[in-house]
């Protein structure tokens, strides 16, 4: 009987078809799961098997994994967008398979509560209130001074969150998250945090090692949308040590340590203080930059863990490896993207690729969605990988026609 893995409601930022394409190599039958296949780019991925299905209804995934059953050993079930991980998590108990915590997840998405974790075991972390309404922003605000993070408690890639400078610029987005504009997956929460300055670093974990620690930027505020990322961060050996201990100290608050999880810092003025703790492998590009870096293809390594196996986190190298995100510049209809062969063909380009297509109306949200692309290359040193990157994104152009007004 072939073994099959099943992916559970896409993934962050095109990474499924790096999942699609380790399953096949290990010898796996990859289905995915989804309530709109098409949304994702493994959609039409050659061998493997796409189903529609509502990953909000734990039952209905139960009852379609158990149809494959009668047809595959089901050898793993995993998934990487936080809405569907914890469900991936009971998916895995009920068929007796490894897999996650699923209350560990549940409490990690919930940065309120992954707040109360952190700081109740001593994690360095932001000042933080929870309020309900505009009357406990505004007061929260005053409490912790401005300028402020506010976001939504529970979400991901940076919907909802701004930072606050100015009474006014608080009073507009607490409008934005209650007036009706973004949408509430439950009640509104909304968190509003200490706005912690300095460098910000990722580490990206399998089980409770630090496996690679990146360091990235921002776009300009008041939003948080990435404009690259690299790998490895330029560090001590002492802030590499502290770095870990906290993030270690982090897994263990939340209850977590098994498969994959990313935890994002800041390097303030009293020293690293977690942002975030994403309980699940980063979206793409991290996993082709950890590999390109160090040689651990950290999908593989992910699906190893959830059929069962053991993974290698042995480092084969040490290069240096970054990505570029290409961000609109305005609203409108993209008219034409292209350059990408072009910026393919520069020596140390490892990958082009373009989100967005002609002919599409583009919307900035001031989050991940704002990306129309991104490019990715590697090199013996970082300078060297920043002048490859620079020259490949000279040769990528696009043009936006602002909406008729």
């Amino acid at each position: 009987m072939a073994r099959a893995l099943i992916l559970v409601g896409g993934t962050r930022m095109g990474s499924g078809l790096l999942y699609i394409q380790a399953a096949q190599r290990l010898g796996l039958q990859p289905f995915t799961l989804s309530d709109d296949p098409t949304r994702y780019d493994h959609f039409g991925a050659k061998g493997a098997e796409a189903i529609r299905v509502d990953t909000d209804d734990l039952d209905a995934l139960i009852r379609e994994c158990s149809r494959l059953q009668d047809t595959y050993e089901i050898a793993g079930i995993t998934g990487a967008l936080d809405p569907v991980y914890a469900t991936v998590g009971k998916l895995c108990r009920h068929f007796d398979l490894p897999g996650p915590n699923p209350e560990a997840i549940e409490q990690c998405c919930d940065k309120y509560t992954q707040r109360q974790l952190l700081a109740a075991s001593g994690v360095p972390i932001p000042a933080y209130r929870l309020a309900a309404n505009a009357a406990e922003v505004k007061d929260s605000a005053a409490e912790i001074g401005l300028p402020v993070i506010v976001k939504p408690a529970v979400g991901s890639n940076s919907v909802g969150v701004r930072l606050c400078r100015t009474a006014n610029e608080l009073a507009e987005h607490t409008d934005y998250l209650l007036g009706g504009q973004y949408m509430w997956r439950s009640a509104p929460r909304i968190l509003v945090e200490e706005f912690a300055q300095g460098p910000l670093y990722s580490a990206d974990m399998m089980g409770t090692e630090v496996v690679a620690i990146g360091i990235g930027e921002y776009g300009p505020p008041p939003n948080f949308v990435y404009r690259e990322w690299a790998f490895p961060a330029l560090l001590t050996d002492a802030q590499c040590r502290e770095i870990t201990e906290i993030s270690l100290s982090s897994l263990h608050a939340l209850g977590l340590g098994w498969g994959p999880s990313n935890i994002e810092l800041r390097w303030t003025k009293r020293g690293p203080v977690v942002i975030e703790v994403n309980p699940r492998l980063s979206g793409a590009p991290d996993p082709q930059l950890v590999q390109l870096a160090y040689g651990v293809d950290l999908v593989t390594e992910h699906i190893k863990l959830v059929v069962g196996d053991e993974c290698d986190l042995r480092k084969r190298h040490s290069d240096s490896a970054a990505a570029r995100f290409l961000v609109a510049d305005r609203d409108g209809t993209l008219d034409w993207i292209g350059g990408d062969s072009e910026a393919a063909a520069v020596p140390g380009v490892a990958e082009v690729k373009f989100y967005a297509r002609p002919q599409t109306p583009i919307v900035r949200k001031g989050d991940y969605r704002d990306c129309l692309g991104h490019v990715v290359a590697a090199s013996s040193s970082l300078p060297r990988t920043e002048a490859i990157l620079q020259r490949a994104v000279d040769l990528i152009g696009w043009s936006i026609t602002p909406f008729p007004t």
